[in-house]
């Protein structure tokens, strides 16, 4: 069911868009920056958390809150629950999303995990599951769009990856490696469907309050760093706020606090 109604305003007024991992963090902030610009939306989450992730992934309540949150803007938007590890069972609820908005002109791949281990504690099951969700999950959420894409003529691909990409996350081997890959998918797929008006970019994000935070992260950063376990928690808040480089300060033990 379609709820709120098609605002007359706004740089996006009259786009629809999907949006992966929607439910909260930066896909509810794409969302509701997106409805706030006038553009009606697709908002897909898996609703549920995965037992190689330790924290706790996103709920139906959550994802119920951000369709509150975005038709509190006048817009219009479908939610569904599906994973983007399933390709046919996002390609089902985008379809059906499209159907009831009438088109599709865009797609943000934000859906994203993130696990923290030191390289020889980081495991086949790490692997799997990271890079399932974010970079083939992000290839599923392009697969499925650009066919309605190309219907009416082009349209926009947007690949949320990371600053991890560029810089190299230590003890995020899995993480940094699946958004490096989101950039390479980004840069093939700009380029062989420029011919088509299909418009494909990344976006590069650093640490934001996103609740994407392994409760492990200060500990094993202590264990792996012991010359920095006296800024383990300030490097833990950092991650949190921003500043990703663990290297930011090089304090050690008996430097000025």
């Amino acid at each position: 069911m379609v709820t709120g109604s098609t605002l007359s305003s706004g740089r996006a007024a009259g786009k629809r868009v999907l949006i992966t991992g929607a439910a909260r963090g930066l896909g509810r902030s794409h969302a509701l920056r997106l409805a706030e610009e006038g553009a009606d939306l697709i908002l897909i989450d898996l609703c549920e958390s995965l037992p190689e992730i330790e924290y706790d992934l996103a709920t139906q309540d959550d994802l119920t809150e951000t369709v509150r949150l975005v038709t509190e803007h006048g817009g219009r938007c479908v939610s569904r629950v599906a994973d983007v590890r399933d390709e046919a069972a996002l390609r089902s609820a985008v379809d059906e999303g499209v159907d009831e908005l009438g088109g599709l002109d865009s797609a943000v791949a934000n859906a994203g995990v993130l696990t923290v281990a030191p390289w020889d504690r980081t495991t086949s099951d790490h692997w799997r599951t990271v890079v399932d969700v974010n970079l083939i999950g992000t290839w599923n959420t392009c697969a499925v769009a650009i066919p309605h894409l190309l219907a009416q003529g082009g349209g926009s691909l947007v690949n949320i990856s990371s600053a991890g990409a560029m810089k190299g996350f230590p003890l995020q081997i899995p993480y940094t490696a699946a958004k490096h890959g989101v950039v390479g998918l980004t840069i093939a797929l700009a380029n062989e469907l420029a011919a088509q008006s299909v418009r494909v970019n990344s976006v590069h994000p650093t640490g934001t309050p996103t609740g994407m935070v392994p409760p492990s992260f200060g500990a094993t950063l202590g264990e792996e760093r012991p010359d920095r376990q006296r800024t383990a928690c300030w490097n833990q808040l950092s991650f949190v706020k921003g500043a990703w480089r663990v290297d930011a300060y090089d304090q050690k033990p008996g430097d000025p606090g």
